[in-house]
């Protein structure tokens, strides 16, 4: 049976997906595993002012894929996972989460409270989704070239207007967002350099780009209100791919992500560096496991969005989950 210190020392790792990972019918199957999980959606519910339960389990997916719904929706997702996973032993050595997916690393590291976070990604959904006009903003992810290769496309199609690196996800693939006509114009630039292809990618809103600083600066002042607390593990953050614990420099790091470009390439080297071997990914969908595994061919990747997840999860853990939670009950945990 696996302990809080054999799992530490086992070198586990928890990361958490951000937008593109949703899906009607998300999370709906966790509810079997512990009934303790509705109470999650009810709180969540009453913060954001409607039923986010019907949202997730049943759409319609055109709401859902809007981003002021998707990131409350994928956060309290996430939390469901958790959940289910959080109470059988596993002490991770740091967490990380892609984007929207800080947050949810946020609540497993304890450094804000799940109603705070709830609270919190809906206004940056709206922040978001009001800094750019509809339709005027534009996605892309670009496969097959190098990092330095795309910042060079992107400084080259700025005469078209906004247009950045807006996340390093692992080698070869990097997602540009900006101005619709300079994303297009870095697109044809790409593809004259090499690039394999070029997918327009459905997210609503060109983040982690400059056009997302009045958004940051928004959301910067409700972060002030929100009393931080020092993280019970360290998370490396997306900004800067810095391993943080500290209740002051949670904030900061928050306030710079939204016009930044994430790091995610570098951050899962940072934790590796740091002992994690074993990546669990947390939530919707296996987005990160599978960039993980194109970062760190030989880290080992699991995920939690089921139950059927979960089990095999645990079993590549060796962790037998009516032990770990009948000890839990007999001492009191």
């Amino acid at each position: 049976m696996a302990t809080l210190q054999s799992t530490r020392s086992s070198g586990i790792g928890l990361v958490f997906p951000g937008q593109g990972s949703q899906s009607v019918g998300m999370g709906k199957a966790l509810l079997a595993v512990d009934p303790g999980i509705k109470s999650l959606y009810e709180e969540a519910s009453s913060v954001l002012g409607y039923d986010i339960a019907a949202l997730c389990f049943e759409g319609p997916a055109e709401r859902l894929n809007l981003t002021e719904y998707t990131q409350p929706a994928l956060l309290v997702s996430s939390m469901a996972a958790l959940y289910a996973f959080k109470p059988l032993g596993i002490s991770p050595v740091a967490v990380a989460g892609h984007s929207l997916g800080e947050y949810s690393a946020l609540v497993a590291a304890e450094g804000m409270t799940y109603r705070e976070a709830v609270g919190i990604v809906q206004k940056r959904g709206r922040y978001m989704a009001e800094a750019v006009p509809p339709g005027t903003g534009l996605v892309a992810a670009l496969l097959g070239l190098g990092a330095d290769v795309v910042k060079e496309v992107c400084r080259e199609a700025s005469s078209a207007g906004v247009v950045a690196a807006a996340n390093f996800n692992s080698p070869g693939q990097i997602v540009i967002a900006g101005e619709k006509a300079a994303v297009e114009r870095a697109i044809e630039l790409a593809k004259g350099k090499g690039c394999k292809k070029a997918i327009p990618l459905p997210v609503s809103v060109p983040v982690h780009t400059p056009l997302m600083q009045q958004a940051a600066d928004r959301l910067a002042e409700d972060l002030a209100a929100i009393n931080w607390s020092d993280l019970k593990m360290p998370l490396v953050n997306n900004a800067e791919a810095r391993a943080i614990n500290k209740a002051c420099d949670i904030q900061a790091s928050l306030v710079r992500q939204l016009p930044s470009s994430v790091l995610w390439e570098d951050s899962v080297k940072v934790m590796a560096a740091m002992g994690v071997k074993t990546f669990i990914e947390v939530g919707p969908g296996t987005v990160l496991c599978g960039l993980i595994k194109r970062i760190l061919p030989d880290a080992v990747t699991l995920n939690v969005n089921d139950p059927k997840s979960l089990e095999a999860t645990l079993r590549t853990l060796n962790v037998n989950r009516e032990t770990v939670m009948s000890e839990r009950l007999t001492n009191n945990v």
